[in-house]
C-alpha cells in the first residue's frame, strides 16, 4: 500500500525496497571500506529492518522452493552468524582488543587510534599509547584532540618540552577568530583543554606564571561558564600572591556552578592564605555540606577546628579526622593531627601512639618524627628519643631543632660529646649566627675543660646576642674559672687542655666551609647501654654544675612561603604549647627550622647551663588543596603566637611562623585533561 492507501503489487514492493537499499550499498562497507567507524549499539535499531528482510525472503524462498530446502538455508544462515558473534565476544574483552578488532578493518580512521592509545593509557603503557596518538596525527594531522592526547602523553613521560610543542600545535589548529563573529561558537569546547594543558605545563616553571594566567583567561574569553579554567587560574592567582584576584575568580566561578565543592574549598583556601581563619572555615563547612566526603576539606577544618583551642570544637575536628582514617587508613597526615590533637588535651599516650603510626607509615616524615622525639624526651625517656632523632637528621639533615635536641641527649644522657659536637657544628654550617648551637658548642668546650676556647666562643656569641644576659653570666663564669686556673701550679693536666690551642674559626662555623669541606655528623655511640641519667660522670663536673637553661631564639624569625605545585594540598595544624612540668616548649612547622628558647633560670655561681627546652613541632607539611574536579595540591595554615613565663614573671610573646602554603591547580597541574572528542563515542 502507498502513501496515497492504493494497494502496491509484489513486484513494486520489490523495486520499492530495491530503490531504497541501492544508495546505502557505497556506504555499506560492503565493496570498499568507508573512512567512519560506528558504534555497535546504534545499530540495534537498523538491525530491525535486516531481520524483517530475512524473514521476509524466507515466506517468499518458501513459496518458491521446497520448505525443506528453505529451513537449511535459514539454519545455516543462523549457524553462520552465531559463530560470527561468538567470535566477536572475544573481541570485547577490553578496550584495547574492541578498538583493535576496529584497526584490522579500518586503518584511515584516527578515532580509532586514539582510541586504542586511551585503551593503552589507562593501563599506564605510555610509551605504546604515544606511538598509536602519533599514529592518528600522521592518518588526520589537523585533529586537534589527536595533538592534545601526544602532548599528555608526553607529558606523562615527563618530556615536556615535546609535550609544550604538541600542545602548541593543537593551539594553531584552532579556528582563528574572524572581526565580527563569535569565537565561541566556531570551536569545540572539549578543544579548549588544550589551553589548560599548556597552561598547566608551563606553570611547572615559576618564570611562566603569567603565561599560564593568559592561557587560561583566553580560555575563558572562549566560554565564558569554563568553570575548570576559572579553578585553575585562581591557583595561578594565589601563586602570585594576588590573593583579592584569586577570591574574584572564584566567586565568579559560583555564578556558573554554585553547588560545586571545589570552588568552596579553594575559597577557603583564599581566606587561609589571607590569614582569615573563621571566613575559611565557613567555606570549607560549606563545601562540606554539598560533599560530605570532601577529604580536603574534612582534613583542613579539622585543623582550624583545632587552632580555635576550645574542647567541644576539638571533638568534632576528632570526629572528621577519624572518619577521613576509616576512609583510608595509610593516610599518614591524618594520624599524624590526631596526634597533635591528642597533645592539645594533654593525652600524651595517645599522641605517642598517633605519633609512631605516623612515623611507621611514613619514615621520613620531618614533623612526626620531631615530635614523637620531644614528646619522648619531656617524658623523661631521651635514649628512646635518640633513634627518632637519628631518623629525622638522616633523612632532614638541616633540621636545626631536631639537632639541637639530639645534641642535647648526647651531652646530658649518652655522654658522648663528639656527637654532640659535630651536631651543633653542623647547625653552624646551616645557620652561621645561630645563638643556640653556638652557645651549646661553647658548653662542649667548657664540658671538654677547653675553656680558654669556649670564653672566645661564649665572647663571640655575646657579640650576635648582646641583649641575652645568661650568655654574658656565663662567660664571667668561664673567665672566672679561667682566673683560678692561672693562679694554679703548671703543668697540671687540666691547666694544659684549658689553655690548649684552638682554631677561632671553629666555632664560627666558617672554617669548614672555607676548607671547602662539610662536618660530618656522627650518630654517636650506640645508646642501648648507656646510662639515662642527666647528670654528668666527668671528673669536670664536680666544678661545673649544669641547670636546665634554655637556648635563646633563632636569630633568623623570618617568616617563609613556598610554593610547591605538585604536592597534595593538606593542613597541618599549629597545636597550643604542651607544657611538661612548668617548662616552656618548642612549636615549628615542616615550613621552618626556628627553635625558640629562653633562659628559665638564673645559672648559679660557677655553672653553665645548656639543655635546651623545646616546644612541639606544629603540623606536617600537608596543606588544604585548590579543589577541582581531579586532583588536589593546596596547602594552607594559620600564624599564631606563644606565651612563654620567664623566671621574672614576665610574658614574652614569639610570633610562630606560618607553614608554607600550598596551592592544589583546579584539575590539572601534573595532570592533564583528555579530549573526549577524539576517541569514539
Amino acid at each position: 500500500m502507498d502513501a496515497r492507501g492504493t494497494v502496491m503489487s509484489r513486484s513494486e514492493c520489490n523495486d520499492g525496497l530495491a530503490f531504497m537499499i541501492l544508495p546505502f550499498l557505497p556506504a555499506s562497507n560492503l565493496f570498499f571500506p568507508v573512512g567512519f567507524v560506528i558504534a555497535e549499539r546504534v545499530l540495534y535499531m537498523p538491525s530491525m529492518g535486516f531481520c524483517i528482510l530475512v524473514g521476509y525472503g524466507f515466506h517468499l524462498l518458501s513459496e518458491r522452493w521446497s520448505r525443506k530446502m528453505t529451513w537449511c538455508c535459514l539454519g545455516v544462515l543462523l549457524l553462520t552468524h552465531s559463530i560470527k558473534t561468538y567470535n566477536r565476544n572475544a573481541d570485547w574483552e577490553s578496550e584495547y582488543s574492541i578498538f583493535m578488532s576496529g584497526l584490522k578493518v579500518n586503518q584511515r580512521n584516527a578515532k580509532l587510534f586514539n582510541n586504542v592509545g586511551h585503551a593503552l593509557e589507562s593501563e599506564g603503557r605510555f610509551e605504546e599509547a604515544l606511538q598509536f596518538f602519533h599514529k592518528a596525527v600522521s592518518v588526520q594531522e589537523d585533529d586537534v584532540g589527536a595533538h592534545i592526547n601526544v602532548g599528555r602523553t608526553y607529558n606523562h613521560l615527563k618530556m615536556f618540552k615535546e609535550a609544550e610543542q604538541a600542545y602548541l600545535k593543537a593551539k594553531s589548529l584552532l579556528p582563528k577568530a574572524k572581526p565580527g563573529e563569535s569565537y565561541q561558537a566556531r570551536i569545540a569546547p572539549n578543544h579548549l583543554n588544550v589551553f589548560l594543558n599548556l597552561a598547566n605545563l608551563i606553570s611547572k616553571n615559576a618564570t611562566r606564571l603569567e603565561e599560564a594566567d593568559l592561557l587560561y583567561r583566553q580560555a575563558i574569553s572562549m566560554r565564558s561558564d569554563y568553570t575548570q579554567a576559572y579553578i585553575n587560574r585562581g591557583d595561578i592567582l594565589i601563586k602570585l600572591n594576588r590573593t583579592k584576584e584569586a577570591q574574584e575568580v572564584y566567586e565568579r566561578a559560583l555564578l556558573y556552578d554554585s553547588t560545586n565543592p571545589d570552588i568552596y574549598y579553594n575559597l577557603g583556601v583564599v581566606f587561609l592564605e589571607q590569614g582569615k581563619a573563621s571566613q575559611a572555615l565557613a567555606y570549607l563547612d560549606k563545601a562540606l555540606e554539598f560533599d560530605p566526603e570532601h577529604e580536603q576539606a574534612l582534613l583542613n577544618s579539622a585543623i582550624l577546628l583545632q587552632e580555635l583551642g576550645r574542647p567541644e570544637l576539638r571533638k568534632i575536628a576528632r570526629e572528621r579526622l577519624l572518619k577521613l582514617l576509616a576512609k583510608d587508613e595509610t593516610n599518614e597526615r591524618v594520624h599524624f593531627n590526631l596526634g597533635m590533637l591528642a597533645m592539645d588535651d594533654r593525652n600524651t599516650d595517645e599522641a605517642e601512639n598517633w605519633f609512631r603510626r605516623a612515623v611507621h607509615l611514613k619514615q621520613d616524615f620531618r614533623s612526626a618524627l620531631f615530635n614523637l622525639a620531644l614528646l619522648l624526651a619531656d617524658d623523661h625517656r631521651p635514649l628512646e628519643a635518640a633513634p627518632f632523632l637519628n631518623q629525622l637528621v638522616k633523612y632532614h639533615p638541616d633540621h636545626i631543632k631536631g639537632l639541637i635536641l639530639l645534641g642535647d641527649i648526647y651531652i646530658n644522657n649518652i655522654k658522648d660529646l663528639d656527637a654532640a659536637e659535630n651536631c651543633y657544628k653542623r647547625i653552624l654550617q646551616l645557620d652561621p649566627i645561630n645563638i643556640q648551637g653556638l652557645h651549646n658548642l661553647c658548653v662542649v668546650y667548657v664540658e671538654r675543660g677547653k675553656l680558654l676556647q669556649a670564653q672566645d666562643c661564649l665572647s663571640h656569641a655575646h657579640e650576635l646576642a648582646p641583649g641575652e644576659e645568661y650568655i654574658g653570666r656565663h662567660l664571667q663564669i668561664v673567665q672566672t674559672r679561667i682566673n683560678r686556673l692561672r693562679q694554679t701550679p703548671d703543668g697540671s693536666r687540666e691547666k694544659e687542655i684549658a689553655f690548649a690551642d684552638y682554631d677561632p674559626e671553629e666555632f664560627g662555623g666558617t672554617a669548614g666551609a672555607a676548607a671547602g669541606g662539610n662536618v660530618e655528623l656522627s650518630l654517636g655511640k650506640n645508646i642501648v647501654n648507656s646510662n639515662s641519667e642527666s647528670s654528668s660522670s666527668s671528673s669536670q663536673q664536680a666544678d661545673l654544675l649544669r641547670e636546665d637553661t634554655l637556648d635563646v631564639p633563632y636569630a633568623n624569625d623570618n617568616k617563609q612561603k613556598t610554593v610547591l605545585p605538585h604536592q597534595p594540598l593538606k593542613q597541618q595544624p599549629e597545636p597550643g604549647p604542651i607544657q611538661a612540668d612548668g617548662d616552656p616548649v618548642f612549636l615549628e612547622s615542616e615550613s621552618t627550622n626556628n627553635l625558640q628558647s629562653f633562659d628559665a633560670a638564673a645559672p648559679a655561681i660557677d655553672s653553665i647551663a645548656h639543655k635546651p627546652k623545646y616546644r612541639v613541632e606544629g603540623g606536617s607539611s600537608s596543606k588544604p588543596p585548590l579543589a577541582a574536579a581531579t586532583h588536589r595540591d593546596e596547602v594552607a595554615s594559620v600564624t599564631r603566637g606563644t606565651s612563654h613565663q620567664l623566671s621574672d614573671g614576665s610574658l614574652h610573646h614569639t610570633p610562630h611562623p606560618s607553614s608554607q602554603h600550598l596551592h592544589r591547580p583546579a584539575a590539572t597541574i601534573g595532570q592533564d585533561l583528555d579530549d573526549p572528542s577524539s576517541g569514539m563515542s
